[in-house]
């Protein structure tokens, strides 16, 4: 498979571009800045410099050609304002996933958060009034996000993980509809892509994910 990665510069990213590499499939990684191309190609990854708050779709779609899925795991970043949650955690999923319809790609898997629809819908507004209130306006940017990909004609998964950790992969998970908050390893995050996409699973499942006691391929053949 050749799969691309929105936010190809992210830790997340950068896990799951070893992780294809690896198993003998092909990443590109979606990046915005030209002085990110060397760290992605060390993971094995080509890299495509992209600008997903400034290209169109038809643009995108042609830039991706070639490529059998995508995934989504940017994200506007700690201190990036309450704007950049809509134009890159919301917004740029739903170019990414045009682009995609428009070539005839239809596996897509978003990387979202848990508890993305319990944003305080009076606190989710632009401009914040306070960094919490950012933090409101990133939950209903990914409530968003996911919602657009869940009424598209796509092959789509949605993983909501808990606080991501930078610590060692562990290999099983608890997986939901909804989980008791909890963490999770980056690199867990990473093989249930992998997982989603070579396995074929989880097609048309949103789910929650914390760190547990199931293997990572069982879990995702429960939820298919």
């Amino acid at each position: 498979m050749k799969i691309a990665i929105a936010g190809g510069h992210g830790q997340i990213a950068l896990l799951l571009a070893r992780l294809i590499t690896d198993a003998g499939h092909d990443a590109v990684a979606i990046i915005r800045n030209p002085a990110h191309v060397t760290d992605v190609e060390q993971q094995g990854a080509t890299a495509m410099v992209v600008d997903l708050e400034q290209v169109d779709d038809d643009e995108l779609a042609l830039r991706l050609r070639g490529v059998d899925a995508v995934v989504f795991a940017a994200g506007a970043g700690p201190n990036s304002g309450a704007e950049r949650k809509e134009t890159v955690d919301r917004d740029a999923a739903i170019t990414l996933a045009d682009a995609a319809e428009r070539i005839g790609v239809r596996r897509y898997v978003m990387v979202s958060a848990m508890g993305a629809d319990s944003y305080d819908r009076e606190r989710a507004v632009v401009p914040a009034r306070s960094e919490d209130d950012v933090f409101q306006v990133y939950l209903r940017a990914k409530s968003e996000a996911d919602a657009n990909i869940r009424m598209r004609n796509l092959r789509w998964t949605i993983i909501r993980p808990g606080a991501l950790l930078d610590t060692p992969p562990q290999g099983t998970v608890h997986v939901g509809r909804t989980v008791p908050r909890g963490s999770i390893p980056r690199a867990d995050v990473a093989a249930l892509v992998l997982h989603a996409l070579l396995d074929d699973t989880a097609v048309g499942v949103q789910f929650e994910v914390t760190s547990g006691n199931t293997p990572i391929p069982a879990a995702l053949h429960a939820l298919s």
